[in-house]
C-alpha cells in the first residue's frame, strides 16, 4: 500500500509508474519468484492412475514399516515418543555442537530397512499387471504401464548437452567462446555473478543446466529453491531445536546410528558428523514438511508422548516431518554440508531439495520422477541402447536394476566424488528432472561394459561398479545424449 501510495506513482500512468517503482524497489523480482516457486509446488494428481494397485502395495509397505518400528519398540522396552528428563535436556542442549560426543548405546539398534529391501517391495509390483507377454523375465519392470521417455526424447529435453555445448565439469581449463575471458570457467562465473545478482530464480535454473563453478553453488541453488534464511526461518529452526531437546523419538537413535554408519565411515564426509546430527534430528521435528507432501508420502502414526499429561497436546504424529529415514538417508544431506557452514541455511536448502525431489527416490508412486518410472527408465534405456548387456544380463539370470539401484535411490550420494556429485545435482535443478540419475546409471554401465562381460554373478557385477571416483560424470552424460 505504501508503494501505491508513493508520489513515484501517478494515477494517469498507473500500471507503467507502478510497474516502474515495483522494479526500483526489487520487488518485481521478488514477485516473479514468488509466483515461480508456488507454480512448482501446485502438483497435478494424476486421477486416471494406470496402477492403481500401486496404492495398494504402497499401503501395505507403510503398514510393514510401522510394524518393524513398533516391534523394534517392544524388543527395547522403550517408547516411540516420551519426555526428556532435564538432566538429559540439559545434557542434549550443552553437546548441541558436539553430537559426536553425545553418549548413546545404539547397539541394538537397526535400521527399519535398507534401499535392499525396498527394491524387493517395487520387485513385486509386476505381478499386478494382470497380462505379461510370454518372453519377457518376470522380474522385470517392463510389465508396468508407465510412459517413459526414450534416448532421443531425452535429448530434446537435456538439449544443451546433446547439441556438445561448453559445459562445466568437462575441462578446467576448457578456453572460452567469449572475447575476454581465457577460460570457461572464469567465463561461466562473471555470468554467474550476474545471475545471481539479478536473483530471478528462473534465470539461475537456466543458467545451472551448463553447472555452477563451485564458488556461487551455495548461493544460486537457494536462489532457485526459494529456501533464503531470513529471522523468522532461523526463529522456526530454533523451535525444531527445541523439540529435539524436549521429546525423545525413537527415531533418534535411528538417526545417530544412520549417520554413524554412513556419513561417518565416509572419508568426504566424516568431517561433517556434528552438523548432520543437527540437521537431521531437526528435520525429524519439522511438520511442514508432511503439510507440503500431503497425498505423496502415506500416513504417518498418531502417537501418545510418554510422561505428558493426557491432553490434545500429548498426541503426535510420529515422526512430525511424516518421514521415516531408512539406511542411507543421511546422505541426502550430506554433500550440502560442501555447500554451507550455516545449519540452519544448510536445512532449508536440503529440506527445499527434499521436498522437491528426494521423496520421490524412496515411495511408491506412479508419478515419472518417482522411483518406479526411473526404474523403468533405466530398464528401457538399457535394453534399447546397450542390447549386449542387457542379454549379458539376462543369461547369468540378474536383474539388472538390481546392479543400480543403490545408485538411483541415493541419487548416487556417497557413490560419486563431491564434486562430481554437485555437478550433476546441478543438472537436477537446471532441468527440474531426476530423469539424469537413470541415463548416469547406463552410462556408467556402457563404460565399464566391458568388464561386466567378464563377469556372471551379482557379486562380481557390484564388485566392476563398486567404486566410482575417476567417473567425470559431464564428460559421461554428455556422450551419453549426443547423438552418434
Amino acid at each position: 500500500m505504501k508503494l501505491v501510495a508513493s508520489p513515484n506513482v501517478k494515477k494517469e500512468d498507473f500500471k507503467q509508474t507502478l510497474q516502474q517503482a515495483m522494479k526500483e524497489k526489487g520487488l518485481d523480482t521478488k514477485l516473479r519468484n514468488t509466483v515461480f516457486h508456488w507454480v512448482r509446488t501446485q502438483s497435478k494428481q494424476n486421477k486416471l492412475d494406470p496402477l492403481t494397485s500401486l496404492s495398494k502395495a504402497s499401503a501395505q509397505w507403510e503398514k510393514r514399516i510401522h510394524k518393524s518400528l513398533n516391534s523394534m519398540c517392544s524388543d527395547l522396552e522403550t517408547s516411540l515418543a516420551k519426555l526428556r528428563p532435564q538432566s538429559e535436556q540439559d545434557d542434549l542442549s550443552e553437546k548441541w555442537h558436539e553430537l559426536s560426543t553425545y553418549n548413546l548405546d545404539l547397539t541394538k539398534y537397526r535400521p527399519v530397512y535398507a534401499p535392499k529391501d525396498f527394491l524387493e517391495v517395487l520387485l513385486t509390483l509386476s505381478g499386478y499387471v494382470p497380462f505379461t507377454r510370454e518372453d519377457e523375465p518376470k522380474w522385470e519392470f517392463a510389465h508396468l504401464p508407465l510412459q517413459v521417455k526414450t534416448l532421443d526424447q531425452l535429448r530434446n529435453v537435456y538439449v544443451e548437452w546433446s547439441n556438445g555445448e561448453a559445459l562445466l565439469g568437462v575441462n578446467a581449463y576448457m578456453p572460452s567462446t567469449v572475447p575476454g575471458f581465457s577460460t570457461l570457467e572464469a567465463e561461466r562465473i562473471s555470468l554467474g555473478e550476474r545471475v545471481a545478482v539479478l536473483g530471478y530464480a528462473p534465470v539461475i535454473q537456466e543458467y545451472l543446466k551448463k553447472g555452477s563453478p563451485q564458488c556461487l553453488r551455495a548461493r544460486l541453488w537457494m536462489q532457485v529453491l526459494g529456501s533464503e534464511v531470513k529471522s523468522q526461518q532461523t526463529s522456526y529452526f530454533n523451535q525444531l531445536k527445541k523439540s529435539v531437546l524436549e521429546v525423545d523419538l525413537m527415531i533418534d537413535k535411528l538417526i545417530f546410528k544412520d549417520v554413524q554408519l554412513t556419513a561417518s565411515n565416509d572419508d568426504q564426509y566424516f568431517v561433517f558428523e556434528d552438523l548432520l546430527y543437527q540437521v537431521m534430528l531437526c528435520f525429524s521435528r519439522d511438520c511442514e514438511i508432511m503439510q507440503h507432501l500431503k497425498g505423496s508420502i502415506g500416513n504417518p502414526l498418531n502417537v501418545t508422548i510418554k510422561g505428558k499429561q493426557t491432553s490434545a497436546e500429548s498426541v503426535t504424529v510420529f515422526p512430525p516431518s511424516g518421514i521415516i529415514p531408512f539406511h542411507g538417508f543421511t546422505m541426502y544431506a550430506t554433500p550440502f554440508c560442501y555447500l554451507y557452514d550455516d545449519p540452519v541455511q544448510l536445512y532449508y536448502t536440503f529440506r527445499a531439495f527434499y521436498i522437491r525431489y528426494w521423496h520421490r527416490l524412496h515411495y511408491i508412486s506412479t508419478h515419472p520422477q518417482g522411483i518406479v518410472s526411473l526404474c523403468l527408465l533405466y530398464e528401457r534405456l538399457l535394453e534399447a541402447n546397450e542390447p549386449l548387456l542387457w542379454i549379458h544380463f539376462r543369461n547369468i539370470n540378474i536383474n539388472p536394476v538390481r546392479v543400480v539401484f543403490k545408485w538411483l535411490m541415493r541419487a548416487f550420494s556417497g557413490h560419486l566424488p563431491p564434486d562430481q556429485l554437485l555437478l550433476l545435482w546441478d543438472a537436477i535443478l537446471g532441468y527440474d528432472c531426476l530423469e539424469i540419475l537413470p541415463l548416469l546409471a547406463l552410462a556408467i554401465l556402457s563404460f565399464r561394459k566391458e568388464n561386466i562381460f567378464q563377469v556372471n554373478t551379482l557379486q562380481n557385477v557390484d564388485a566392476v561398479l563398486a567404486d566410482l571416483s575417476t567417473i567425470s560424470v559431464i564428460p559421461l552424460l554428455q556422450l551419453a545424449l549426443m547423438k552418434p
